[in-house]
């Protein structure tokens, strides 16, 4: 049995929807997720060990994918992976969005991942399907090793 380490965010609740699929997906495999929902409410503390962010996409300003546009409530996610070393131990992200909003589609995970030098290992719309959660979850392994 092996054990992932997940971080997220969760505004509306589709991410916390997706995190059990994946959390299913995980058991059913005869493995497990180390997971931390991250608010203003949680206090930064030091990673020891390799994980994999999921960030669901809020976006305010503009129309397009620009510097005017900013990411909204996922603010307590990137302070938390910026405090101390977190960053070093952040080996992939994971976004979530609305197809429905085209080139902003998992924009947010787009830019963390740019601004923390990491690949984005998956994407979901909404409250994504089962089939989702076990490629991303095949994602998960493969990024933080069986």
């Amino acid at each position: 049995m092996a054990t992932y380490r997940l971080l997220y965010i969760s505004i509306e609740g589709n991410t916390e929807s997706f995190v059990q699929k994946l959390a299913a997906v995980a058991e059913s495999e005869g493995d497990q997720l180390s997971l931390l929902a991250l608010g203003d409410e949680i206090d930064p503390a030091h990673e020891k060990e390799p994980f994999v962010a999921l960030v669901p996409t809020y976006l305010n300003g503009g129309t397009g994918t620009g510097p005017e546009v900013v990411e909204i409530f996922t603010n307590a996610l990137a302070d938390y992976i910026d405090f101390g070393n977190n960053a070093r131990y952040l080996r992939g992200v994971i976004g979530s969005g609305n197809r429905n909003f085209n080139d902003q589609y998992i924009l947010t995970a787009k830019r963390y991942a740019e601004k923390y030098h990491v690949p984005v290992i998956g994407d979901y719309e909404l409250r994504g399907t089962s089939r989702e959660a076990e490629n991303i979850f095949a994602r998960i392994k493969e990024t933080l090793g069986e």
